[in-house]
């Protein structure tokens, strides 16, 4: 990682954008936020449907796994905090279409987990409020938190915090009274113990828990974005730290205790689990309590639109600025943000309320088939570029202010990790078809970016 060595791109998109006017606190609850949306109050009810209680193996690897990728991006991100992030970490270890693909890759994942949340949050506001129909509410989302984006890095960052901290306080309730119910604390209600845990522990076997797996790594998905704000965070390299120091006790926590009291309050073949903080709550007897969460779900969705619209525009906008996308993304407008950037973005998004509109309720579960192996694709980019940058910092001595422990052993185990998701997503036939289609995305997005920089290559020989 030569860190000390002059890299354009990284330095451009620190005097360009908002600067560091994104707050430590705000760093650390948008990596929160960014990943509690629709893959925890939506993605978990389906996880429980492909594996039953076996779902919490697969939360239990993608959760290692994913502490492992956001250590050693940690590692990158504080000593090149750079909007690019592991698409420019990639670049510097993999060369240039190495990079290019990365970044594009992370675009279009994140393109389309945008139009998954804005439809999950109409999905979910539709359920309890049966007035406005699901393609026009999704359509509203997309036109407030366009403006939201656009409005300034730190009116975002307060936005997004706030937001944050509702989910957190939300997800502790529910914990509370998912505990007090499998105790048979609450009074009138009969405690469903561990019959669901036990009963029928991997009814779809090996299989299920494959299946499972990617709608679990979904759920995940976005975590990796603190790497993105670390370019416009004050003080980078000690607010990286803390973000991602919080990793661990947050998917513990908030992902495997969710998940855990989910699999024991409903069966795998309950139809709650289409809902299922709700469907516990239900359960729970607890009068309003499933309107409530539904309506929080909603909040957490939007604030993970809102996080991810910005890791989009963020990605594409350093693109732009190493010369693998159009120059035009580079233009701010007068709050810093990249107006065009913002806009291509959120295109999809728009054109999935059109396409809920013709064909209601089958968008959203084909948005959440798409995304989930592109996540493994980028996390193990940016294991391997941790472990080529580190290996090359320290063979020149080069001193890192944020050093991941146990290097090259928990680098190399999370490449091992990524290996067997891999292997057991060849085995079952549902993942098999999403990782051809991941590769042959990737494929055509590398011969894309190699044809590009031949391109720019001529036009730059040219003009000397």
């Amino acid at each position: 990682m030569t860190m000390k060595s002059a890299h354009t791109p990284s330095t451009t998109v620190k005097k360009a954008t908002a600067g560091h006017s994104m707050k430590p606190r705000q760093l650390t609850m948008m990596g929160l936020g960014s990943a509690i949306g629709a893959g925890l109050f939506l993605g978990s009810g389906a996880g429980v449907q492909a594996a039953g209680p076996a779902v919490l193996v697969s939360y239990l690897v993608a959760g290692t796994l994913i502490i492992l990728v956001m250590w050693a991006l940690g590692e990158m991100a504080a000593s090149n905090p750079t909007s690019g992030a592991f698409s420019v970490y990639a670049e510097r270890a993999l060369g240039r279409t190495a990079g290019a693909t990365i970044g594009w890759l992370w675009w279009l994942q994140l393109v389309v987990v945008i139009a998954a949340e804005a439809l999950g949050a109409a999905g979910l506001l539709f359920s309890v409020w049966p007035v406005v129909p699901v393609w026009a509410l999704a359509l509203l989302f997309m036109v407030v938190f366009t403006g939201i984006n656009l409005a300034g890095v730190r009116n975002f960052g307060e936005f997004e915090f706030w937001f944050a901290i509702l989910k957190v306080a939300v997800i502790i309730l529910f914990l509370a009274v998912g505990t007090a119910l499998l105790l048979g604390l609450l009074p009138g209600v009969v405690s469903p113990g561990t019959a669901n845990l036990t009963g029928n522990f991997a009814p779809q076997g090996l299989g299920g828990v494959a299946a499972a797996l990617f709608v679990v790594i979904f759920a995940f998905g976005g975590t990796e974005i603190v790497s993105v704000a670390a370019a416009e965070t004050e003080d980078p390299e000690r607010s990286v730290g803390k973000a991602i120091r919080t990793v661990v006790w947050r998917i513990l926590v908030f992902y495997i205790g969710s998940v855990f009291v989910i699999a024991a309050v409903l069966p795998a073949t309950s139809k709650s689990l289409a809902s299922p903080f709700a469907g516990v709550l239900d359960a729970a007897r607890i009068p309003g309590a499933s309107t409530a969460i539904t309506l929080v779900a909603v909040v957490a969705l939007l604030s993970a639109l809102n996080a991810n619209l910005y890791g989009a525009s963020r990605m594409v906008y350093s693109l732009a600025q190493r010369g693998e996308a159009p120059r035009v993304l580079t233009r701010l407008n007068g709050a810093g943000v990249p107006l065009l950037a913002v806009t291509v973005s959120v295109a999809f998004g728009f054109i999935a309320t059109v396409l809920e509109l013709l064909f209601p309720e089958r968008i959203l579960p084909a948005l959440f088939q798409l995304v989930g192996s592109t996540c493994l694709v980028v996390w193990g980019s940016a294991l391997v570029s941790q472990l080529i940058l580190r290996r090359r910092a320290d063979r020149d001595g080069l001193p890192l202010p944020l050093r991941m422990k146990g290097f090259p052993g928990l680098t190399i185990l999370g490449l091992v990790l990524l290996g067997l998701i891999f292997a057991v997503g060849f085995s079952a036939e549902a993942s098999r078809v999403q990782l051809f289609s991941t590769f042959t995305l990737i494929a055509g997005i590398a011969l894309a970016c190699a044809a590009g920089a031949r391109v720019t290559g001529r036009k730059r020989a040219a003009n000397r």
